[in-house]
């Protein structure tokens, strides 16, 4: 069985993902690791962008590790064989629906947030994003001409009592963890979807986990309360959509997207899916200059979830704080590292760091 199987994808993918491989490959030598194309370059070599022999190798790894997928020279390809569609078709085969994405201030990165430092400064709170339901599984979607002219467009939103129940008892599980602290967000005011999750949450929160402090908000508003006053949370659980756009609002306090990583599980004992929350950048790809931090936290949130090795996780987290504090920065941070120096930098970190 291979540990971790890398899925470096395209744009930016191949050049963040060398360096997880770098780390790992110095921290954790004893793991295997194996390789496979994914997203858009897979359809240029195979005709779609997830091979059948692609997925069986991520579904019998540990863990898979991605490094982001899509770029304008596929805009024109059916919406089946995207890179996208091909993302979409892992998580479902794979069968994580729970998406983890923290959102951590590191303190040497406070002035880099658009937030002022006091409202930063030691943030520390998890998104948990429903991932294989929702309106980006639901059908029917379509889009059709009209009679009269013009277009219509379809997409449906549906969950089951069941995926919102199973995404929630994550939720409150890592808060018991954590602060003991759950916000569920939804728009319950003008979507059944929405009343549906608020009723489902309420019950399982009354029947196992009336420990746990719960509190009800509308997704509108905790965009705004994430850039208002976001230590109030600790963590936040929410369907496919909403996850989607409310993480990468919090993924901006922490200063740049290229420092978020994510982990997506499933049921215990199945591999994790994890990959760093931002794109495949294709305005700098194969420049040199992408910040891989976001690929490298996502190996140490692998390290910790599915791999079984906390205390190297520990250590990661520790030298990437470590090169941080040093001064490391790349583009995106308001420094001059290339992707490669960044690497260095952890490297250089795990060294000054071990015990």
């Amino acid at each position: 069985m291979t540990d971790l199987l890398l899925l470096p994808g395209d744009g930016i993918g191949p050049e963040v993902t060398a360096q997880v491989r770098r780390v790992a490959e110095a921290l954790t030598p004893h793991l295997s690791l194996d390789e496979r194309l994914f997203g858009g370059c897979s359809y240029d070599a195979h005709g779609v962008p997830l091979t059948e022999e692609a997925l069986s190798a991520a579904k019998s790894s540990r863990a898979a590790l991605m490094g982001a997928v899509g770029g304008p020279q596929w805009s024109g390809v059916p919406r089946d064989k995207r890179p996208e569609a091909g993302l979409l078709n892992l998580r479902a085969g794979m069968e994580v629906f729970a998406n983890l994405r923290p959102a951590l201030c590191f303190q040497p990165l406070a002035d880099a947030s658009s937030l002022k430092r006091e409202l930063v400064e030691g943030l520390d709170f998890m998104i948990v994003r429903e991932l294989t339901g929702g309106i980006y599984f639901g059908s029917p979607r379509f889009i059709e001409d009209l009679p009269g002219g013009g277009r219509r467009a379809v997409d449906t939103q549906v969950y089951t009592t069941a995926e919102i129940e199973r995404v929630a008892r994550v939720a409150f599980e890592l808060a018991r963890g954590r602060r003991n602290k759950v916000h569920s967000a939804e728009k319950s005011n003008v979507m059944d979807s929405g009343l549906l999750w608020r009723e489902v949450v309420t019950d399982l929160h009354k029947r196992d986990y009336a420990d746990v402090q719960l509190e009800h908000i509308l997704a509108d508003n905790a965009a705004m309360q994430i850039v208002k006053a976001p230590k109030q949370f600790d963590v936040m659980v929410t369907d496919n959509l909403f996850g989607d756009i409310l993480s990468d609002a919090a993924a901006q306090l922490t200063g740049s997207l290229g420092m978020l990583p994510s982990a997506a599980l499933g049921a215990a004992g199945m591999p994790g899916l994890y990959e760093p929350i931002h794109g495949s950048a294709p305005d700098i790809a194969g420049q040199g200059v992408a910040n891989p931090l976001a690929a490298i936290l996502s190996f140490e949130m692998a390290l910790r979830w599915s791999l079984d090795e906390v205390a190297a996780a520990d250590h990661l987290k520790a030298a990437v704080i470590r090169a941080l504090e040093d001064g490391a920065r790349t583009r995106d941070l308001g420094g001059q590292l290339s992707t490669v120096q960044m690497g260095d930098a952890v490297l250089k970190a795990l060294d000054a760091t071990a015990v």
